[in-house]
């Protein structure tokens, strides 16, 4: 498995002797395409984000777990390690760090790390060249500290990497965790009794999965043979597991990693079959720029999502991505469903099949999941009954227009679920109610006989968690994510390359707000020079964060960071 750069190309089409073909038979097309860059020093590659409120504290302990090259890996096991949390350690936090290097060309890669069979970060490489690069992840993992606090168990690295005559480089990998010690979450001989420990009013931090992690996490993924995530090849290939709630769970969410890859690397992008087929085109790219991640219990459906358009550093245009990365590449987002107010469908001490599969997939994708379970200590069975459920199928509209290697696709969807219900444990009565709404509005168009190529894809999904304890007062959170993407690719006046990569965010939770957002805006030509602008902002009760980077070339041209907004520093 490997990602592969892509840039701009014009492919000849090819005659058939059963139709004839458009007056102009180019049309342009991503391809694959070895690319390093001009000799000279390379700098740090980043993703811009915001530093983890912890950053700036020593850990209490810190644990080297793993340091190793990928070389020729495709078709290898993932490479494991033994882990067993620190003796002699107090923490609350837990951050995993992952630290690369590659000397070399090579094209992207797709890696993840798992821990007992339980993913906690999907990763993708950047472009590698032969003076070397280097980068950085960290990670809050304190949502998995029921696994962290386990010994003996494994934890496994995936990193497929092809060397050959063309590509040369090899990947140094090293992941380490740290411990952190701080208020927020329980230490590892606490727990949590939710919703009775926490204050109505923290909401939110009650729902965060970092801030009240799962007394037990079930992983969804494969044997591990070749890596623990399931490949999915088409619509029809979902993933089917059998498994059995303890009786003691008074809530549950599913946590879904997922990444693309193959013919549908730029889903997002893809046109439909019938202009495929219309101009005999020869990419297997096809079955149109839309895809949905639902997940579904005994048949019924729990909830979907929409993946964040995530462009790998050999997307759209090489250059754009040194050295700063995609929004989302080197921390690929998962996606949570929360599934208490569904629990009394779990609750019965039978195995049931949870279903996951991708709506419109070609091949292929990677994906697995967490099931996050919190459990009643006092009691052997806790008691859920359902109020409301409703959860219609997503309505698509599909509309084309084609002439010959021009015109437009549209795709249109939403889909409003409602689901609510109680849970009456040991901690007392609780009511959960959860609200999820999905809209999509994605064209691709092709103008200038199929030379110039635009793209602009819109998705909204928002989220209304209630939740009312007892007699108490009802809580409301609402999370809100948007997603922009508009890209131009044209061959007048040369082949280049414009593209602005958006996401928005906002949380609402009684009198405060937390908002972010996180852009990029790209413009560069097929064989350089290239310029990136990312701007991040995020605005919560602790304060705000701003920051600004500037590449042009290949090199950071201009950093400035603002935290709080009252001052600026200039890097």
């Amino acid at each position: 498995m490997c990602l592969r750069p892509l840039l701009l190309l014009f492919l000849l089409l090819h005659r058939s002797s059963a139709a004839a073909l458009p007056p102009r038979s180019r049309h342009f097309y991503f391809s694959d395409y070895s690319w390093s860059a001009a000799q000279q020093p390379s700098p740090e590659s980043i993703e811009v984000s915001r530093p983890l409120p912890f950053d700036s504290l020593i850990p209490s302990c810190t644990l080297p777990l793993l340091s190793h090259s990928f070389g020729n890996t495709v078709g290898l096991p993932a490479t494991v390690a033994d882990y067993s949390p620190p003796t002699d350690c107090t923490w609350s936090r837990a951050v995993l760090q992952l630290s690369a290097s590659c000397n070399g060309s090579q094209s992207d890669q797709i890696a993840a790390v798992w821990l007992s069979g339980a993913e906690l970060l999907r990763t993708s490489t950047p472009n590698p060249t032969s003076d070397g690069i280097f980068w950085n992840v960290r990670k809050d993992v304190s949502r998995y500290s029921s696994l962290l606090q386990k010994s003996n168990i494994s934890l496994a690295v995936m990193l497929e990497n092809a060397v050959n005559g063309v590509n040369d480089g090899v990947y140094l990998l090293n992941l380490t965790f740290m411990y952190y010690n701080g208020a927020g979450i329980s230490n590892a001989d606490d727990t949590f009794d939710f919703p009775m420990s926490m204050e109505v009013s923290n909401l939110e931090d009650a729902f965060s999965l970092n801030e009240n992690p799962a007394d037990l996490i079930v992983p969804i993924s494969a044997s591990g043979g070749e890596g623990f995530w399931f490949k999915i090849e088409s619509e029809s290939d979902a993933i089917n597991e059998q498994i059995q709630v303890p009786a003691n769970t008074y809530r549950a969410v599913i946590e879904i990693y997922v990444s693309f890859h193959g013919n549908d690397e730029s889903w997002y992008s893809n046109p439909p079959n019938s202009y495929i087929a219309k101009n005999h085109l020869l990419t297997e790219r096809g079955n149109g720029a839309y895809r949905e991640i639902e997940v579904k219990i005994d048949g019924f459906s729990v909830g979907s999502v929409i993946p964040l358009p995530v462009i790998y550093s050999g997307g759209i245009n090489p250059f754009f991505w040194k050295p700063l990365a995609p929004i989302g590449a080197f921390d690929l987002p998962s996606y949570q469903l929360e599934l208490t107010p569904i629990l009394s469908k779990l609750l019965d001490s039978r195995s049931h099949t949870f279903q996951i599969q991708v709506t419109d997939a070609i091949s292929y994708w990677l994906v697995d999941a967490n099931l996050h379970l919190w459990q009643d200590h006092k009691s052997t069975n806790v008691l859920a009954g359902g109020i409301r459920y409703r959860n219609p199928k997503t309505r698509v509209q599909r509309s084309e227009q084609f002439r010959w290697l021009d015109g437009r696709a549209v795709v249109q969807s939403n889909r409003l679920c409602e689901f609510k219900g109680w849970v009456s444990y040991s901690g007392g009565n609780f009511t959960a109610a959860v609200e999820h709404k999905l809209v999509v509005d994605n064209t691709v168009e092709f103008n200038r006989q199929g030379k110039e190529k635009l793209l602009k894809v819109q998705v909204e999904m928002r989220t209304i968690t209630k939740g009312k304890f007892q007699s108490m007062e009802s809580s409301n959170m609402e999370a809100e994510a948007k997603y922009y993407l508009r890209s131009v690719t044209s061959e007048f006046p040369a082949t280049m390359a414009r593209l602005e990569n958006r996401v928005e965010g906002r949380k609402v939770r009684g009198q405060w707000s937390k908002d972010y957002d996180n852009m990029q805006q790209c413009r560069g030509a097929a064989s350089g020079p290239a310029t990136t602008y990312h701007r991040y902002e995020e605005r919560d009760r602790a304060g705000c964060y701003r920051r600004r980077v500037y590449a042009r070339d290949g090199s950071i041209a201009s950093d400035t960071t603002t935290n709080p907004c009252g001052g600026s520093a200039a890097v």
